[in-house]
């Protein structure tokens, strides 16, 4: 029921560092792009960050050279590694991941909650 689960969030001081892992259920296939996105109180969720398959990166400008993805295919996981955590940062974070089989589908966790504070 449960086929995306995040993990590693917290609470972390300006200029920390934490690092953010999702784990898919095995009755998820072709998977073909999995990615962070995050949504602070009161904004809409954004994009954070996102991984094809084949090892293609995307970032939102906002976290380029802080944040880094990476994906293990074979686990059909995520990790994405923040550093230099600031105050726009703080939000849920939400793994996602796009199935391409039986039919083109989106999964989303429940969310991670990113405490970025002094």
């Amino acid at each position: 029921q449960v086929q995306l689960v995040e993990s590693g969030g917290g609470l972390v001081q300006p200029g920390g560092s934490l690092r953010l892992s999702c784990a898919t259920s095995r009755n998820i296939f072709r998977i073909s792009t999995m990615g962070w996105y995050r949504q602070a109180p009161g904004k809409q969720r954004e994009l954070v960050a996102t991984i094809t398959n084949g090892g293609s990166m995307n970032y939102a400008d906002s976290v380029k050279d802080r944040f880094t993805i990476s994906r293990d295919n074979a686990k059909n996981s995520v990790n994405l590694q923040m550093n230099s955590l600031k105050s726009e940062d703080p939000a849920v974070y939400y793994c996602n991941a796009r199935s391409q089989w039986p039919t083109a589908r989106d999964y989303w966790g429940q969310g991670t909650q990113v405490t970025v504070s002094s």
